[in-house]
């Protein structure tokens, strides 16, 4: 079973920065999880929200704001690019999030060499077509929040096996069925070690989380 770090080490660090990415590293993460948004100036950036708040509690619009400007108000506001040049020990789990401009991620991920360590996510089905036609290379993870029948709808369409899921929809037939149909399935954002290893008895294939310390045996 895969230990995914999710927004790095969320639980341990600040989401979506360096140091969360480093974080989860320290604790021998199998993959690293984070999101993605882009801004104004088509900067790819790690943060979840469409909106940013600075220390102030002032909200700034990452799609209608410069880079430079967002990175005033949020020191620690990391960029796609760091990450590919810095990171490099394990496979990158890119959640692209709905909306989101694709043409930015696009120019960056094609022709690079590493591609087979680059998973592109999402939980919109029109971003991942739009990801998966220009990058068809690129393994791709289906995001989904509630339906087993959507999550296999939409993996077929992307012709991919990989599907990550609420683990709050999650029980042992349903993870069984998808483990015999010969699908890798993913839990998300799940905290408890012993449900997940019980999970993995019945073919669970990873686990996102925010601790990724206590995963460790």
């Amino acid at each position: 079973m895969l230990i995914i770090g999710h927004r790095g080490a969320a639980g341990l660090a600040p989401e979506n920065t360096l140091a969360s990415l480093q974080k989860a590293l320290e604790h021998q993460v199998d993959m690293l999880e984070f999101d993605v948004r882009v801004t104004k100036d088509d900067v790819v950036v790690l943060h979840h929200d469409s909106v940013l708040l600075d220390g102030d509690g002032k909200k700034h619009d990452i799609p209608t704001t410069n880079f430079d400007e967002l990175k005033q108000h949020k020191p620690d506001l990391a960029t796609f690019e760091e990450v590919l040049k810095d990171i490099d020990k394990v496979p990158l789990y890119i959640e692209v999030k709905p909306g989101v401009s694709t043409r930015p991620i696009i120019d960056m991920l094609k022709d690079r060499n590493d591609s087979k360590r680059l998973f592109l996510a999402s939980k919109s089905q029109a971003t991942l077509l739009e990801l998966h036609k220009a990058l068809p290379e690129l393994p791709v993870i289906v995001i989904e929040p509630w339906s087993g029948v959507r999550a296999h709808l939409r993996a077929l369409q992307l012709n991919t096996k990989i599907v990550s899921m609420n683990q709050r929809w999650l029980w042992w037939g349903f993870i069984r069925g998808f483990k015999n149909g010969g699908w890798q399935l993913y839990a998300y954002t799940l905290d408890d070690p012993a449900k997940a290893r019980r999970w993995e008895k019945w073919g669970l294939a990873g686990v996102v989380t925010d601790y990724p310390d206590i995963f460790q045996s």
